[in-house]
């Protein structure tokens, strides 16, 4: 397939602004440390609790497995995100044209959401990437059975959504399904996109019977981590994330200022507005497909749960950016007359304008927060180790799955949505290991813990067992 220069250019764009705009030295998330922790040769792997998908931790492993770098880490992650959003965009050619093409990748690459994720150790971009491509190979393979590309296209696309998400993935592909189906006399579609997802959710499947008692038990287990599934209106919550509140649980106070949140109005209306025109154009399919494939992405995010995430609509604004562009793009182009085009182009090129610089503030207001908590991290990891809180060690209580990973121990809770051991096993591990027990100002350590020394670090109080005060090392 022959290469299209706008589309390596806003691929390129989108590197480079990661790069300068995110930065590479941003530490790890709390999330982002449980994900490169699978696959650290540097720190012990954390709790693994049942709704996560190893597609990530695979994704990071050629980086993760030999280097600590988180520099490292991001470059990659930055240079894979800018070439997967070209190849994915670069699959739809056939179906519309580059400048719309260029416009949709643009509109999507420019969300602050898409900057901030795109180098981060987080599966909702690939899954994305995933819907992008998938969608539009599955196209290319209906209209030509002979595009040997476009069906490993389909299954490459939802082999790494469902890596990434797996239940993610099943409500993207639920409109491809239902085209597939139409046509009982040819099922390779069908048997193509059900052969992807499982390939690339078999592990989860696996992995449920092996480590979490069955496949009915995991996906209690994930709904109950995601704070039960089923009829939440969480279209609130997620208007009130979009002014750069990376995890909205509980999602409470006012939603940002009407400058912020006009774009995600915006978007279901000039998707309309691309839907109308392809069906006028009798090329309805290229533009309908991933407008339903982004509706039902959306759904589960927006009424299926109780809090939100702006990074948990990648997928939607993924594929809504087509009929977006395609209708932004009949804007300036229709036939209205020299006058009408010119206020149309310069209310559309007005309106972008205020949408780059809206998604620049937010942006920045996210990369500061996100830097200044994950700082806070770092220096109580080091006031950890100047107690003598080194490897091999283990940290429980507040807060301690992140700073585990600064320090370099490992983490273990006995509640919450991180249990993964109980009281007497800590206590047992306080008598051979470095072990420290963190807790929030003004809150209390668990009872075996209140007799131990205690320090301030970082902001919180640090109660240390009395085998790291003693300086001993496990045998």
């Amino acid at each position: 397939m022959r290469g299209e220069p706008r589309l390596g250019a806003v691929a390129a764009a989108f590197t480079l602004a990661q790069l300068v705009l995110v930065r590479p030295d941003l530490g790890l998330g709390w999330d982002e440390a449980v994900y490169v922790s699978q696959a650290s040769g540097h720190v012990p792997a954390a709790y693994f609790s049942a709704p996560r998908s190893r597609g990530i931790s695979l994704l990071v492993a050629p980086i993760a497995s030999w280097s600590d770098s988180t520099v490292l880490l991001r470059i990659y992650l930055a240079v894979l995100s800018g070439l997967a959003l070209y190849l994915a965009l670069l699959v739809w050619r056939g179906h519309l044209g580059p400048g719309v093409l260029a416009l949709s990748g643009a509109l999507f690459a420019s969300l602050w959401v898409t900057l901030f994720y795109g180098s981060e150790a987080m599966p909702n971009y690939w899954v994305a990437i995933g819907a992008l491509a998938c969608v539009g190979c599955f196209l290319r393979a209906r209209a030509n059975a002979r595009d040997r590309a476009a069906w490993w296209g389909v299954f490459a696309g939802a082999a790494l959504m469902a890596g990434m998400r797996p239940m993610d993935a099943v409500y993207v592909v639920l409109p491809l399904l239902a085209l597939s189906l139409r046509r009982p006399r040819r099922p390779r579609l069908l048997a193509v996109l059900v052969a992807g997802l499982v390939a690339g959710g078999g592990e989860w499947v696996i992995e449920a019977y092996t480590s979490y008692g069955g496949l009915a038990q995991r996906l209690s287990d994930a709904s109950a981590v995601q704070g039960g599934l089923g009829w939440h209106l969480a279209v609130l919550d997620q208007l009130r994330s979009l002014g750069g509140r990376t995890l909205c649980r509980p999602c409470t106070g006012a939603a940002p200022h009407p400058a912020v949140t006009l774009w995600w109005f915006a978007l279901p209306v000039l998707a309309a507005l691309g839907a109308v025109v392809a069906v006028r154009a009798r090329r309805a399919l290229p533009v309908l497909l991933p407008l339903a494939c982004a509706v039902t992405a959306a759904v589960p995010y927006l009424f299926l749960i109780g809090y939100a995430a702006p990074r948990f609509l990648l997928p939607a604004y993924a594929l809504l950016a087509l009929p977006v562009a395609h209708g932004l793009a009949h804007l300036v182009t229709a036939p209205i007359g020299r006058m009408a085009r010119t206020v149309a182009v310069s209310l559309v090129a007005i309106g972008v304008a205020g949408h780059l610089a809206v998604q620049y503030v937010v942006l920045e207001h996210t990369v500061h927060s996100s830097a200044a908590s994950r700082a806070d991290w770092s220096r109580t990891a080091a006031a950890l180790r100047t107690l003598g809180v080194r490897q091999p060690c283990l940290l429980s209580g507040y807060d301690a799955v992140p700073i585990a990973f600064y320090t370099g121990c490992g983490s273990a809770q006995t509640a919450g949505h991180d249990a993964s051991t109980t009281v007497a096993e800590l206590k047992r591990a306080a008598h051979r290991t470095s072990f420290a027990v963190l807790a929030p100002p003004g809150g209390r350590p668990p009872a075996y813990a209140r007799t131990w020394p205690a320090e301030e670090v970082g902001g919180l109080r640090a109660y240390t067992a009395p085998v790291v005060r003693q300086g001993r090392r496990p045998s």
